[in-house]
């Protein structure tokens, strides 16, 4: 398997689950937003509040089909990735992609715990942040479902869980 590409929703656990999975192939990971920040030497928001969303695509455009040439890897893409210009066509025809399926509710379990502000969260409330997830989600999910391959992460609590779903994730890819 040449190329395994992760996309869905902020907070499903793309860049958790492609580690692990990394660790148990041996395959390089590759974070695309980590990729795009170390390229463009600032951070995601800083990009965001610069250029702005549409500023931001071209950025990630150009750093996906820099990074998804690259052989032999797990690449872990931004939540929106998929749904702007043709990424998720490209991304299809690049290597095995999987959509992390997750409902809103574990989604923003999943954010509330997690150590980062993401951008298209600043300044909402609790409140708003699960309307938005859920909105959003609605927006993004007939891109996320064109993957090849779609594995329910809801259950991604503990270390035990993630390995679990690694191994699920395996039998999904025949590996």
């Amino acid at each position: 398997m040449d190329r395994i590409i992760i996309m869905g929703y902020m907070g499903s656990g793309k860049t958790t689950l492609g580690k692990a999975l990394s660790k148990d192939l041996d395959m390089p990971f590759y974070d695309l937003d980590w990729y795009i920040e170390s390229r463009m030497r600032k951070t995601i928001k800083q990009l965001f509040e610069e250029r702005g969303e549409e500023g931001f695509r071209q950025i990630e455009y150009r750093m996906l089909h820099e990074v998804a040439e690259f052989e032999h890897v797990i690449l872990s893409c931004g939540g929106g990735t998929p749904c702007f210009f043709d990424n998720i066509d490209y991304m299809n025809r690049q290597g095995e992609t999987v959509f992390l399926k997750a409902s809103p509710e574990v989604l923003y379990g999943h954010l509330k715990m997690g150590r980062t502000v993401r951008p298209l969260l600043l300044g909402k409330t609790p409140e708003e942040v699960k309307t938005f997830i859920g909105t959003q989600l609605k927006e993004r999910e007939p891109f996320y479902t064109q993957a090849k391959h779609t594995l329910d992460v809801s259950l991604m609590d503990s270390y035990g869980k993630i390995q679990a779903t690694v191994d699920q994730l395996k039998v999904l890819l025949n590996l």
